[in-house]
C-alpha cells in the first residue's frame, strides 16, 4: 500500500491510497459492510454511489458464517462480489460494544457470542488469522476500546494492552505468506495500528509513541463516538490529526456526523466510517444539500419534487419526495433500497466535493457552506 498527498489546504490533506485491488482519493468514507453486504445495496449499485472503498467485520464474520467458510469460497471479495478494496476491522470494538460477557486478559478476549451465547476466545493472533482468511486489503490491529466514563487506570491499562496487542498483530502479519494474507498476491496487505487513550492526552500521546515503536502502514484512533460529550471528542481530533504520522493515512474509526467529518479533515484525518447514512435511510431520515428530513413527514405527501433537487443519484432523478413517502409509510423494501442509495450517494458526493475544494485551495469555503446546515 502506497499513500501519497497530492494537495493540502491548511492541514486538510487530498490524497491517494494505492493498494492492489484499486486507488482510494482522500479525504474518503467508507460504506459499512458488516456482514459481507452493505444493507439494502448490491455491489454494482454501490460502485454507482461513488464507493471506493468499504468496510467489513471481522467479529461478525468470524461468528457467522466463519471465516474458514469464506476463505474456501475464494475469500470476501469473491464471496460478496466486491471486487474494490476492503478494510476490515479488529473485532475489538464488537467485543466491547455487543457482548455483556466478556473477560480481559493480556492474553485476549473470552467473550459470548450476541447470536447463539456460544463462548469464544479471540487473541491478537486470532484477529489477524481471521482477516488474513477473509483477504482484506487493510487489516486493523486488534485494540481493548475502553469505555465511556472510564477512570484514568482503566484506560491506561487498555492503552498498555493495546500496544501489546499491536505488537502481536504486527508479528504474526509479517509471519505470515504474503505479508499474513495468503489470498493476496506478492504485495500483501497493509495493517493499521489503533491509537486508545479515552479523553487523557497524556494517555493518547503514550498511545501513539508505543504504535510508532512497532510502525504501521497507516494510523487510526479508536474510543471517540463512545458516548463521550461531542466538545470532548473534538478536542481528541484536534490533538491527534496533528501528531499522527504525515506519511502515513489517518483514520478516525466510526465517526459518521459530516459536521464531525469536517473537523476531522479540518485536523488533518483522510479516512472515515459509519453506519449513519445506511441505518439513517432505513428509518426515513434523509440527508440533503438543505439538511436532514424525515420523509414520514405529512407535507410530502403530494411532494411532486425530487428528495434533493442538487443531488444527482439513481433516487433523485427518478422518483418523488411523495413517492417515497408512500414506500416508507408502506414498509415496502423499495423504500429502503432508494433511501440508502440516495444517502451513501450524497456521502460520497459530500466526501468527493471536499477533496474537489481541498485540491482548489477552496476548504475553508466549503466548511463555511456546511457548517450552516442543519444536521
Amino acid at each position: 500500500m502506497n499513500f501519497t498527498i497530492i494537495k493540502k489546504d491548511g492541514a486538510a490533506r487530498a490524497g491517494v491510497i494505492e493498494t492492489p485491488r484499486g486507488e482510494v482519493r482522500t479525504p474518503a468514507f467508507m460504506p459499512v459492510g458488516t456482514n459481507a453486504t452493505v444493507k439494502a445495496l448490491c455491489p454494482g449499485e454501490l460502485k454507482e454511489t461513488g464507493s471506493q472503498i468499504i468496510l467489513s467485520n471481522t467479529y461478525h464474520l468470524y461468528l457467522r458464517p466463519g471465516h474458514e467458510t469464506i476463505k474456501n469460497l475464494g475469500g470476501l471479495h469473491r464471496f460478496m462480489g466486491w471486487h474494490g478494496p476492503i478494510l476490515t476491522d479488529s473485532g475489538g470494538f464488537q467485543v466491547y460494544s455487543l457482548s455483556t460477557l466478556r473477560r480481559v486478559s493480556d492474553e485476549g478476549v473470552e467473550f459470548q457470542s450476541h447470536i447463539d451465547g456460544s463462548t469464544h476466545f479471540m487473541t491478537p493472533e486470532t484477529a489477524i488469522e481471521i482477516q488474513t482468511a477473509l483477504g482484506s486489503d487493510i487489516f486493523m490491529a486488534f485494540d481493548e476500546c475502553p469505555p465511556w466514563p472510564a477512570t484514568r487506570e482503566e484506560v491506561q491499562r487498555a492503552v498498555k494492552r493495546t500496544a501489546g496487542w499491536a505488537l502481536r498483530c504486527k508479528m504474526k502479519k509479517d509471519s505470515g505468506p504474503s505479508g499474513g494474507n495468503a489470498l493476496f498476491g506478492p504485495e500483501g496487505s497493509a495493517l493499521f495500528g489503533i491509537v486508545q487513550g479515552g479523553a487523557f492526552e497524556e494517555l493518547r500521546r503514550e498511545s501513539l509513541e508505543e504504535l510508532l515503536e512497532t510502525g504501521f502502514d497507516g494510523y487510526a484512533v479508536g474510543g471517540v463516538s463512545v458516548g463521550e460529550p461531542k466538545e470532548q471528542m473534538h478536542e481528541t481530533i484536534k490533538l491527534m490529526g496533528p501528531l499522527l504520522p504525515a506519511n502515513r493515512p489517518r483514520y478516525l474509526m466510526g465517526i459518521g456526523d459530516l459536521k464531525d467529518c469536517l473537523e476531522a479533515v479540518r485536523a488533518g484525518f483522510d479516512m472515515f466510517d459509519c453506519v449513519m447514512p445506511t441505518r439513517n435511510a432505513r428509518n426515513g431520515t434523509l440527508f440533503t444539500s438543505a439538511g436532514r428530513i424525515s420523509i414520514k413527514r405529512t407535507e410530502y405527501k403530494e411532494d411532486r419534487n425530487p428528495l434533493d433537487p442538487d443531488c444527482s443519484c439513481y433516487t433523485c432523478r427518478n422518483f418523488s419526495r411523495g413517492y417515497l413517502r408512500h414506500l416508507f409509510l408502506s414498509r415496502e423494501i423499495l423504500s429502503m433500497r432508494l433511501n440508502t442509495i440516495h444517502n451513501v450517494h450524497f456521502y460520497l458526493e459530500f466526501f468527493r466535493k471536499m477533496r474537489e475544494a481541498i485540491m482548489n485551495g477552496r476548504f475553508l469555503e466549503f466548511t463555511n457552506r456546511w457548517d450552516a446546515v442543519e444536521w
